[in-house]
């Protein structure tokens, strides 16, 4: 399609001039009053196509003073739209007739006086036929224009959001991720080809993905998964991809110290809608790191009820976070376009690189693992079974438990146009069958051979991967299989089929672990965790009837363990152990309270302060062992901003933390005028807070980051802050606050604020 070009503008003076009551100043410029319509209309080579042809007005006053500028009020840039916001400079309400184009321009009623031009930018922009097309303006606005969001981190029941500042349209990070693309390997090895390649947004996907991390090449960031960031910054203690891009610049492409999967996607993001390529970032919570594509997570504990490090470098990350972007996939089948995953957090290389996708989201929940990119492991992500096994004297000795929907929940990402979160699990795969033993979240194990569900796709699995079963692609191995496990057959003979190696699993299937358990038990919080005081678990066990056993009582000896949780999945040593003794009579139920000391695990958990607390009950009289666990965090305090059109006082409660606040806002936040803050911090804990931080940012709010070292905030002391800041762009934008100390790291919390454009002087 040819290129559109402006061919001429037509004042339509005498009109506005009358409808503005100017006419009696003249009529031979074009005289308008604030906070009103005029019309124009502008003749172009060929007719205006909104989909794909974007139109940007800039209007600018002052020219023979300073430079104009939207802090001044002496510049205002705005794009063409259907319907008119309120009160700001706008282009909307336009009608097409053949070349021309009649557009309405809205000024508002602040706008400065004087004389103006108008300037118009045509670009070509998404359409049908862009690989990016999105033909929806308010998921553009969400996936290319929205500069700030959220992750989602923590445990399947008890998500919690953090916002992220993206700033994609920040002063130099169009120019930054120019860069990114010509530091990558692609272009280092051949200039030419890889600029020729740049129309192919599969082709940037991949790109940029493995340019995020740095395990190949001098990529963005430097992944950090232990505990000791003394070298550069805590992943937790990030607000925005914007500090963390300007690093990597000003440092001449020197990773960036240090990243772990949120903050890998988010900067990706960044990028991505700065590209032009709709983006979003997306948590997966007990996400699967399958690395030898058998889809089987393998665990290990003894008889203690101690998690034991893992035989194989396979875990389940308690979250993973990576991104979706929308594109049409021209390299695949038809049926396959739409959001496609890409993670950048190197987790395995593709095509030599540590970089992923993009895999087709369609393709993973029809279980077409043979596509590309990488998804068989993506599909293993979201759909891999968890064995949990018994280990003894170097060996394993029995499975406690099989776990087949476990792995890949409440799948997650931010709600178009709401701060709320939106589940897209279903866009990952059909819905599962609940497994009869659970084995996790607080539910014993123990998988019987013929239950009904999963169970019975893994022992097919079993079989066709030691070759004691032979089947064709698409045969009905399991009558009235549903939809997700026809899919999961699917994904499992195209994976597997081809190994036929003996199975460990399959030996013990039919093992004495397997037996009817005549107990199941549960692990419970009897009150919300809160750092800094004891935890007050409760063991519910219940007797069921159990196949040739005589009723009697029943015996068992408990075993308690409490470790660590790392992110990765893996676990420290364990800091607290217990053992009770039970007797439970046929088919009734118990319940036993315990306590976790805050003096067990005061010094002993990461800066995510997570939880695993793990039991292993031993049956007396059959010496049968039934596992029961139970995740869970400590979860940090949240940042609670509230506005007000006058000062006001307010208090948040947060466990143990009250932080008092007065936020201060004008009734009306303009730009270039003083936004006064006043935040009151008061420490109600039981322990000193040292080396406490405040870090505020926001896109168009504030320019970088404002940084405000806090000292240490002594038991029952208070502190009170008084600062300013002057915004810079007009429009919603979002401030968010970090404060962070040795004991507590992450404390976050934002504010939506709109900001209206500098009156006239």
């Amino acid at each position: 399609m040819a290129a559109l070009e402006l061919r001429s503008v037509e004042l339509q003076i005498p009109r506005n001039n009358k409808d503005h009551h100017t006419e009696d100043l003249g009529s031979s410029k074009l005289i308008l009053r604030r906070g009103q319509i005029f019309i124009l209309t502008i003749v172009f080579s060929r007719p205006f196509q909104p989909q794909n042809d974007h139109l940007t007005f800039v209007a600018e006053t002052a020219l023979d003073g300073p430079e104009p500028t939207e802090l001044l009020g002496t510049r205002a840039t705005f794009l063409l739209v259907q319907t008119r916001p309120e009160n700001v400079w706008s282009a909307s309400d336009f009608m097409i007739d053949s070349n021309s184009l009649q557009v309405s321009i809205f000024s508002p009623a602040s706008a400065v006086i004087g004389h103006y031009t108008l300037k118009l930018e045509i670009s070509r922009g998404q359409g049908p036929e862009d690989d990016v097309y999105l033909p929806s303006e308010t998921l553009l606005r969400e996936y290319i224009m929205s500069d700030y969001g959220f992750v989602y981190k923590g445990q399947t029941h008890s998500i919690s959001s953090r916002p992220w500042n993206y700033g994609q349209f920040e002063e130099d990070i169009i120019d930054i991720c120019f860069e990114i693309l010509n530091k990558s390997l692609y272009f280092l090895k051949n200039p030419s080809k890889d600029h020729s390649q740049r129309n192919n947004v599969v082709y940037v996907c991949r790109v940029v993905s493995a340019m995020i991390n740095s395990n190949d090449d001098s990529g963005v960031l430097q992944g950090n998964w232990g505990e000791d960031y003394s070298q550069g910054t805590s992943p937790l203690e990030w607000n925005g991809s914007v500090a963390i891009l300007r690093q990597w610049s000003a440092r001449g492409g020197q990773p960036v110290k240090y990243g772990q999967c949120w903050v890998f996607a988010s900067v990706m993001c960044t990028v991505m809608r700065c590209l032009g390529v709709p983006t979003r970032v997306v948590s997966n919570f007990h996400s699967a790191h399958n690395t030898d594509g058998n889809l089987t997570i393998d665990t290990y504990y003894d008889r203690t009820a101690e998690m034991l490090p893992a035989q194989r470098p396979d875990k389940i990350w308690n979250f993973h976070v990576w991104n979706e972007c929308w594109m049409s996939r021209k390299d695949l089948p038809p049926g396959y376009n739409g959001w496609q995953v890409l993670d950048p957090t190197p987790q395995q290389t593709s095509s030599g690189l540590f970089c992923c996708g993009p895999a087709s989201v369609k393709a993973i929940k029809e279980g077409d693992v043979h596509l590309p990119y990488d998804t068989p492991f993506v599909y293993a992500e979201v759909n891999a079974d968890e064995v949990v096994w018994l280990f003894e004297d170097g060996q394993v000795r029995e499975i406690l438990a099989h776990n087949t929907s476990y792995i890949g929940k409440e799948i997650s990402t931010k709600m178009v146009g709401s701060d709320e979160r939106l589940d897209i699990t279903n866009s990952y795969k059909y819905p599962e069958v609940r497994s009869s033993s659970k084995g996790r979240d607080g539910h014993s194990g123990g998988t019987g051979l013929w239950a009904c569900g999963r169970e019975q796709t893994s022992l097919w699995r079993a079989l066709v991967n030691s070759g004691h079963l032979r089947t064709k692609q698409g045969s009905a191995v399991l009558e009235g299989s549903s939809e997700e496990r026809s899919v999961f057959i699917k994904a499992s003979w195209k994976l597997l089929e081809p190994r036929r190696n003996s199975s460990s699993l399959l030996d013990l299937l039919g093992s004495e672990s397997f037996k009817d358990k005549p107990v199941r038990l549960q692990l419970h919080l009897a009150r919300a965790p809160m750092w800094g005081q004891d935890l007050l678990l409760m063991l519910h066990v219940r007797g069921v009837p159990v196949r040739d056993r005589v009723q009697g009582p029943i015996g068992l000896t408990v075993r308690f363990c409490a470790q660590a949780l790392l992110h990765g999945g893996g676990t420290r040593k364990p800091f607290w152990r217990h053992v009770v003794h039970l007797n439970v009579d046929f088919e009734k139920e118990l319940q036993w309270p315990f306590l976790l000391p805050y003096s067990s695990y005061r010094d002993k958990l990461t800066d995510e302060k997570l939880i695993h607390v793990s039991g292993i009950a031993e049956v007396e009289e059959t010496g049968q062992f039934i596992l029961v666990l139970k995740d869970f965090s400590l979860e940090p305090p949240h940042l609670s901003i509230e506005s007000y059109f006058r000062p006001f006082d307010f208090d948040t409660l947060f466990g143990d933390l009250v932080l008092l606040f007065e936020f201060q806002v004008f009734e009306r936040a303009e730009v270039g005028k003083a936004l006064n803050i006043h935040i009151t911090i008061t420490n109600t804990l039981m322990v000193p807070l040292s080396n406490c931080t405040m870090v505020l940012e926001g896109s168009g709010l504030i320019n970088g980051q404002m940084t405000k070292d806090l000292g240490t905030l002594m038991v029952g002391h208070t502190i009170r802050i008084h600062l300013e800041l002057y915004p810079i762009k007009a429009g919603p934008h979002q401030l968010q606050v970090l404060i962070s100390s040795s004991e507590v790291k992450e404390i976050k919390g934002y504010k939506d604020i709109f900001i209206a454009a500098a009156p006239a002087s």
